[in-house]
């Protein structure tokens, strides 16, 4: 049984460490995030433009005061449109700086910090496609859920939840859309856009500086897959190690049960004479009563004359027991025995055929003896 289980230690100390590693890169590929800033090392090209409401009649103005490690811009919005507003947006780029779609299905959140002077109320839009009645080349037919935010003359961590974003009623009303229908993909996305709203002041300079701009999401299938690779992993060696063990545990019993024939008095009396009398006397009457559950060391003074004394002197010098240690041996080997060639026979009935009143008794010491209960030893020995 050593051997099984240092190699059981070594197999689930492997395991573990392999669990450990698959995990670890599971969770690696399951926390994603992208930075967009710095604009030159993010992994989606993008550029600033800004917006105004100019093409309505208004006078409103953006201007773009960095946009490489951080994004800086101006507003002035002016009440002369019938809405007024100004906004810059990232629109999305490919490799030679044409606007295109991207997928941001796999974030679910933008964080960045923000400081606004004076303080201020903007609006994130992201526009997706709706494939019902966008055209990509109108911007007003874009599906562009919302979200508010606000910014002082102190840096402001925000952050938006992209899975929540409310699509403006005015959108949906021009489009024959029921406020209900809330719902939008962003498995295609042009643009980012910053915007002024109806609280952001008007007739005076805004000035609004980011940093920090960042998407983040969770793709758990990684750790799914991962999850149900090591479920499977780990029954195969559960079940392996179970039949290793019960393979290690059966040869353990046999050469157990070898080792102990040569103590049971009964077989020692058909192999070699006693040295003397009592000896003799003392293995043949345990012989023939370990059966009894009434014997004890009295019992067995009373019955061959010899003192409690010598009768542990002789077992300890014969066989190396004490009385109680030589007669428990005696009552389990027979109990090994019996176990392995009577299966119609219930532990309960063999625990007493050989000496137990008591079941939950027997139970411990043929645990403590054949390292396993007596029902495991019957099913594989």
């Amino acid at each position: 049984m050593l051997n099984f289980y240092k190699k059981a230690i070594t197999v689930l100390v492997g395991l573990l460490a392999v669990s450990v590693l698959l995990l670890f890169g599971a969770l690696k590929h399951t926390f994603i995030s992208q930075s967009l800033l710095p604009r030159g090392d993010s992994e989606l090209p993008w550029r600033a433009s800004p917006e105004d409401d100019t093409s309505q009649g208004g006078a409103s103005e953006a201007i773009v005061l960095d946009d490489t490690y951080g994004l800086e811009y101006d507003l002035f919005i002016a009440p002369k449109a019938q809405y007024p507003a100004a906004s810059v947006g990232l629109v999305f780029t490919d490799a030679k700086g044409e606007p295109r779609l991207v997928d941001l299905s796999r974030y679910s959140e933008l964080t960045f910090t923000v400081k606004c002077s004076p303080a201020n109320e903007l609006a994130l839009m992201v526009f997706t496609v709706d494939e019902r009645v966008t055209k990509l080349d109108d911007f007003l037919t874009y599906r562009s859920p919302l979200s508010f935010f606000s910014c002082g003359e102190q840096w402001q961590q925000q952050r938006i939840d992209l899975t929540r974003l409310e699509t403006p009623q005015w959108w949906l009303t021009n489009f024959d859309f029921k406020l209900s229908m809330s719902e939008y993909s962003l498995q295609q996305v042009p643009k980012i856009l910053f915007a002024s709203t109806t609280q952001s002041p008007q007739n005076q300079l805004l000035h609004v500086r980011f940093n920090q701009l960042e998407l983040a999401g969770k793709e758990w299938g990684y750790v799914y897959c991962v999850a149900g690779f090591l479920f499977v992993l780990w029954t195969i060696a559960g079940v392996w190690l179970f039949r290793q063990h019960t393979r290690a545990l059966t040869e353990s019993l046999k050469r157990k049960i070898q080792q102990d024939r040569p103590l049971v008095a009964y077989q020692q009396l058909s192999v070699e004479p006693k040295r003397d009398k009592d000896s003799d006397a003392i293995l043949r009457y345990l012989t023939t009563e370990y059966a009894n559950p009434e014997l004890n060391l009295e019992a067995l003074v009373n019955a061959i004359g010899v003192s409690r004394t010598k009768i542990n002197d002789i077992l300890k010098a014969e066989l190396g027991f004490t009385f109680t240690g030589y007669l428990n041996k005696l009552r389990l080997t027979e109990a090994a025995r019996l176990l392995s060639e009577s299966k119609d026979v219930s532990v309960g009935e063999i625990a007493y055929s050989v000496g137990y009143k008591n079941i939950s008794y027997f139970n411990k010491l043929f645990k403590e003896e054949y390292g396993c209960s007596p029902k495991v030893f019957r099913s594989v020995y």
